[in-house]
């Protein structure tokens, strides 16, 4: 555990120093010291907003969705028993696209709400639309899951629609960056709203651990060790929710890290939900402050959508996780 925070913390100072201006380690520990208080250092202006404005809040927003994400997925894979659950399965980021693209194509509540508020919104009705589908189907937890592909469909459909009938060249190219996932403009309020995010979420999870151990075995299992099986899985199931539209009202629609880093976790240290889930929340961390270190320089002018640069690292790394766990079953 501990190296994992050793890791998370020299990847963050590392990947602020990565970029066309050119910052080392030095000046990134100046700058914070001097912004910290904990130092008076002399340090060129330009570097210091490159630093203090730009680069570190992205890697901290960054490192805040990439934990949160991996939460929400550890605990979607015990509460429905599904090792392919993740955070968007609930629909949740495609209702939280829907919600951007009102926003930012049609204006509707534009005055009220920003274009991270409308997702936050359409995530939010979105979650709660397959809740009430998943009550009229009598299959249980697969029964959420057969809701949470049909929002997905749902949403994903009205998104299509309104890009397509009324968005102008200009709109649509904004508009999929930001569903595919950007760390563009991050600033410190962002960072702020992310962290609290993850930390309260966080905490409930890692409350819930012994919980998820039971859960992992079967309702009846949970039940007869006392744990109120049906209230604990809404509750939970909400939390992650709302973390997810928190999210991915932030940075947009980013797969594949709820999906790999749980299962990549439970291979290093076992099944134990206790040690899953820290450690899940620092690698998934770890894994997108790099994703998208390398998604902004190594196509650099023009950044790749960091939820494309997960995909295309998640992809093999899943794939491999299937071939190695079938070899050893």
């Amino acid at each position: 555990m501990t190296t994992a925070v050793v890791l998370l913390v020299v990847s963050i100072a590392v990947a602020v120093t990565l970029g066309p201006a050119d910052v080392s380690l030095v000046n990134v520990r100046d700058i914070l010291a001097n912004h910290l208080g904990l130092a008076d250092v002399p340090v060129k202006a330009a570097k210091d907003a490159i630093v203090w404005e730009e680069r570190l809040p992205r890697a901290l927003v960054a490192a805040c969705a990439g934990a949160g994400l991996a939460l929400c997925g550890v605990v979607m894979q015990s509460l429905l028993r599904n090792p392919l659950a993740e955070p968007f399965v609930l629909g949740v980021s495609s209702g939280a696209s829907t919600g951007a693209v009102v926003i930012g194509v049609l204006g509707l509540g534009g005055g009220v709400l920003g274009l991270s508020g409308g997702a936050f919104v359409g995530a939010v009705v979105a979650f709660g639309l397959v809740l009430l589908l998943s009550r009229f189907t009598s299959a249980g937890t697969a029964g959420v899951v057969l809701a949470g592909v049909a929002g997905t469909q749902f949403f994903s459909a009205i998104t299509s629609l309104v890009v397509f009938a009324a968005a102008d060249s200009d709109e649509t190219r904004g508009v999929m960056f930001w569903l595919l996932g950007s760390l563009e403009g991050m600033r410190w309020d962002k960072v702020a709203l992310c962290a609290v995010v993850v930390a309260v979420g966080g905490a409930v999870c890692l409350l819930s651990a012994r919980a998820l151990d039971a859960f992992a075995f079967g309702d009846d299992v949970a039940a007869s060790l006392g744990i109120p099986v049906a209230r604990l899985r809404g509750g939970l199931l909400v939390v992650t929710a709302l973390m997810t539209a928190a999210l991915v009202s932030a940075v947009g629609a980013v797969g594949f890290v709820g999906l790999v880093v749980p299962h990549a976790v439970r291979l290093v240290v076992g099944p134990r939900h206790s040690r899953v889930v820290p450690l899940s929340a620092l690698v998934g961390a770890v894994f997108m402050v790099w994703v998208d270190a390398a998604t902004r320089t190594l196509f650099a002018p023009t950044p790749l959508p960091v939820g494309v640069g997960t995909a295309l690292v998640g992809v093999p790394v899943f794939v491999a996780l299937l071939v190695r766990r079938r070899a050893r079953g």
